[in-house]
């Protein structure tokens, strides 16, 4: 058979009525219809009805068509013919045509199916199949199946023609598509990094990269000017829905450039990009500060489809009767609300005293709420008698009340517990109440991030990386409060209220990076063993130059309007960062750690949970996830002493008899539960203060078998 005159199916159109045509693919569905058997053919370019026919095709053809089974692989040859009247398809592009078959070669056979692949009707008006109600587990690990169904297919595709789209439009702008190393050195840039022993050198390690940050620098510094590469990252993360631990971004980066060039260059890429998913985005794109999202929208990556945005009232209140409020003011709080336009129908009181002030806004780290409801040219709520009517008339004022408007407010000293509950109840309602319209897209630029954040330790960490310009040079790397207020000229674009990428106009001056290190609390060692090959290359006329990373992943899923990056990626992680298809990640043999250094790696240090290395407190530390101070040894120790005494003479006295482990009847236990929710002191650490061992924000939790 010879390949080279094959056909794609989608490509054959009425115009190729009478040809002869060699197709090749796998059998999609089948219908008999005694005489006549009719099957859909797939390939990668789509779906083409062939008919055998016993008039037509010879007996042994007949009898062999008669056995295809869903995914075989089979090769045809016979005429384009055009459909009987009312017998076309809509449902498939070729549907005016299809193919009368005289030769069939099944090329491989296909064993019983995990789920349906197929997911077009062949009749007109039936049902669709699909492949919504099969696990994502299931579908991972049958991942090439799941491949050839036309949904995931497409996706590939489309993702292929937006990749080409980067490259394309970069290429007309001077940028070169450079590769840099994925074997390199461990470097702090925020997450994990992913560790690759060597075996040359022994008991090293390289890292995957988290991104190309370094080495797009030093691109710069070394001249080439415009680098752009559609770069492979890695980042040992805590899980989220939508991350992966590999993944692709757009890596850009260009010298002797400000801000208003990346603005520009990214605006017109992503129109270019959107474009090829229909979807149209209005330049130039709207611009944010980080101080203004926040306090407007209560998030650095604000939806900004819809309304609802914060209005600051803790002026209304300087002398107010109502005590909350009050007590919260002379703590130094604030007040703020939003007002949602039109919904009091929605939203009644019950629904707002009940549901929210009693139980949503609570789940979001508020204490409560305050609500009114404007009803009659009046506010109306169960505590509006506490207020005065200059209080009220300043919130009709200021929210621009009218009737059939619900005004909700959140108090709190910390503005940081106002500005998070309030965003979440933000984006609560408006999906709530229907208030997102459809298939519309808000691109933003938030724009000058703080620099630094605050430790639990009391000193600072760099918000988005240790190599981004701040705003002003002349700053104290030891004073921590004006390290806190120093802006970066950093820059993130936020579409619907996900993050797609972001960037920064880069450090290049060597005394002013130096600077950045000292105050993250580097010293010239660190400096030296963590970055020394970098502030060297400062050292020979380092060009101004700034650059940003898309997340293309997350990107094109919100191009094509998935529900899930992993709709848009060939072979990707499970929730659990682990692959159901290959097994990844699994044990490795000893032999092979052994040639890799790592058997002894720890030397004298005894590896938590090796039973036979360690004494009994050690072990029950280990196994019970509870860390045991030095006071507290020799306590335990003598609890284990009369326990084992007890044990050995319990075994002396039953004999033959097997010991009694509890006199009370099995049953179990089950702590009544209403909803699961994360402790608040997970997030200041008390939570696994006790802990042993911790990996992120769990315990690392001994192995089952030793």
């Amino acid at each position: 058979m010879l390949f080279s005159q094959r056909v794609f199916c989608g490509q054959l159109t009425p115009n190729d009525v009478g040809r002869k045509v060699l197709l090749a693919g796998w059998v999609d569905a089948f219908r008999d219809h005694g005489g006549l058997l009719f099957i859909h053919l797939r390939d990668r370019s789509g779906i083409m009805q062939i008919v055998f026919s016993s008039e037509v095709a010879s007996a042994d053809v007949c009898e062999q068509a008669a056995l295809l089974r869903a995914e075989y692989c089979i090769a045809v040859r016979g005429e384009v013919r055009k459909r009987l009247e009312g017998t076309e398809n809509p449902n498939i592009e070729t549907g005016d045509i299809e193919v009368l078959v005289t030769e069939l070669t099944v090329l491989s056979e296909s064993d019983a199916l995990p789920f349906a692949v197929s997911e077009k009707a062949m009749v007109a008006g039936a049902a669709s199949a699909s492949a919504d109600n099969v696990t994502e587990e299931l579908r991972l690990q049958y991942r090439y199946l799941d491949i050839r169904r036309p949904s995931i297919r497409d996706n590939l595709i489309a993702r292929h023609r937006i990749f080409q789209c980067v490259r394309q439009f970069l290429d007309s702008r001077g940028f070169v598509e450079i590769e840099t190393p994925i074997l390199t050195m461990s470097t702090p840039e925020g997450a994990r990094d992913y560790l690759v022993p060597s075996r040359v050198h022994s008991q090293s390690f390289y890292a995957l990269p988290q991104s190309p940050q370094l080495f797009k620098q030093l691109l710069m510094i070394g001249g080439m000017e415009r680098y752009f590469q559609l770069a492979r990252c890695f980042r040992d993360e805590d899980l989220r829905p939508n991350r992966q631990p590999e993944f692709t971004q757009l890596d850009i980066e260009a010298s002797f450039i400000d801000e208003e060039f990346l603005y520009e260059l990214i605006e017109e890429l992503a129109v270019k990009m959107f474009a090829i998913g229909g979807i149209e985005l209005k330049r130039p794109f709207a611009r944010m500060t980080y101080t203004e999202a926040m306090d407007t929208t209560g998030s650095d990556r604000p939806d900004l489809r819809f309304g609802l945005r914060f209005i600051d009232v803790t002026d209304v209140f300087p002398q107010t009767n109502y005590s909350i409020f009050r007590q919260i003011l002379q703590r130094g709080g604030c007040i703020k609300g939003i007002n949602v336009k039109g919904q009091s129908d929605k939203l009644s009181k019950n629904v707002l005293q009940n549901e929210y002030a009693k139980e949503i806004v609570p789940s979001f780290g508020a204490r409560g709420m305050t609500w009114m409801r404007a009803e009659n040219g009046r506010l109306e709520s169960n505590i509006v008698q506490f207020f005065s009517e200059r209080e009220l008339e300043a919130l009709r004022s200021k929210f621009g009340v009218v009737d059939g408007d619900v005004l909700i407010m959140i108090a709190d000293s910390s503005y940081a517990i106002v500005t998070s509950a309030l965003g979440q109840l933000r984006l609560h309602l408006a999906n709530r109440l229907g208030l997102i319209p459809k298939d519309s897209f808000y691109p933003l630029w938030v724009t000058e991030f703080p620099l630094f954040e605050a430790t639990e330790e009391g000193g600072v960490t760099s918000s988005h990386h240790p190599f981004t310009a701040p705003d002003r040079a002349d700053f104290n790397p030891k004073n921590i409060e004006e390290l806190l207020k120093l802006k970066s000229r950093a820059y993130d674009l936020v579409v619907n209220g996900e993050e797609l990428g972001g960037g920064s106009i880069r450090i290049n001056n060597r005394e002013v990076q130096r600077k950045i290190f000292e105050a993250l609390g580097l010293t010239e060692e660190d400096m030296r063993q963590k970055f020394g090959f970098f502030l060297k290359a400062f050292d020979f006329g380092a060009p101004p130059h700034g650059g940003l990373a898309l997340g293309m992943d997350r990107t094109v899923s919100m191009i094509l309007q998935t529900p899930s990056i992993r709709e848009v990626i060939a072979f990707p992680k499970n929730r659990s960062a682990a692959c159901p298809m290959t097994g990844a990640p699994s044990m490795v043999k000893r032999e092979q750690l052994a040639e890799l250094g790592l058997l002894n790696l720890g030397g004298p240090d005894i590896l938590p949970g090796t039973v036979e290395n360690e004494n009994m407190i050690d072990h029950l530390s280990w196994v019970s996830r509870i860390g045991i101070t030095a006071e507290e040894r020799p306590m335990i120790e003598d609890a284990l002493a009369q326990a084992e005494e007890l044990a050995l003479l319990a075994a002396q006295n039953a004999g033959n008899e097997d010991p009694i482990c509890t006199v009370a009847p099995a049953a179990n236990r089950m702590r009544p539960g209403t909803e699961g929710k994360r402790s608040a002191l997970s997030d200041t650490g008390q939570l696994l203060k006790s802990a042993p061992e911790v990996k992120g924000n769990y315990y690392k939790v001994a192995s089952i078998l030793e």
